[in-house]
């Protein structure tokens, strides 16, 4: 990652931390029920970010079906076929729909890093407390790889609907609002913060 989109995630990580603290004091794990705090009157062009960063946090939480289907089988966590069979999808996509391709391509490179981040990390939980394991093993390709394949269709749509929104200088503190508001609605963990954190750094134009 560029040292700039890394100063950029480590700020958006440190921020949504703390409006996910405040909001929920000690937050259960992410699978917990999502919370709906007051509303937040944001500028226009956050409220038009928080429908994309709810997709992104969604597309993460789908790692803990994606790490439990994999977890403890020969299926390794990086799939390169895989995930450069994604990024020429939304690339051909994103040309359809009038977007920048590459711009895509890296939006959707930091949700698959980010991902595998969240994976790593629930792999070494599950390493060191047995007692946290996953008791049942997701379908990957009946029921998890359809679900990311319908948010991937979303995030395409939203990240058409922001394309304005994305390209102002104001976008990065807007998307921090949003992806606060997106944190605190899930319940992230500190390892999805961090996952959310690392999904972002490509989303402003």
């Amino acid at each position: 990652m560029r040292p700039r989109r890394l100063r950029s995630a480590l700020t958006v990580l440190s921020t949504v931390a703390t409006a996910a603290t405040l909001a929920l004091g000690t937050a259960g794990p992410s699978s917990a029920a999502p919370v709906h705090p007051a509303p937040v009157h944001h500028a226009t062009a956050a409220q038009h970010l928080t429908p994309l960063t709810q997709l992104l946090a969604e597309r993460l939480l789908l790692a803990d079906k994606v790490a439990a289907a994999k977890y403890g089988t020969d299926t390794p966590i990086d799939d390169p076929a895989r995930e450069a069979q994604i990024l020429d999808d939304v690339r051909a996509r994103a040309a359809v729909l009038g977007l920048d391709p590459d711009a895509v391509a890296a939006v959707f490179r930091d949700q698959i890093e980010a991902n595998k981040l969240v994976q790593r990390g629930l792999y070494a939980r599950w390493d060191a407390n047995p007692g946290e394991r996953p008791t049942e093993r997701p379908d990957l390709a009946k029921e998890v790889r359809p679900a990311l394949d319908r948010i991937t269709t979303q995030l395409l749509t939203a990240l058409q609907a922001t394309e304005q929104a994305r390209a102002v200088p104001s976008c990065g503190p807007r998307l921090t609002t949003a992806a606060a508001w997106s944190a605190c609605t899930h319940r992230l963990d500190a390892l999805h913060l961090k996952g959310l954190a690392r999904a972002v750094p490509s989303v402003c134009a």
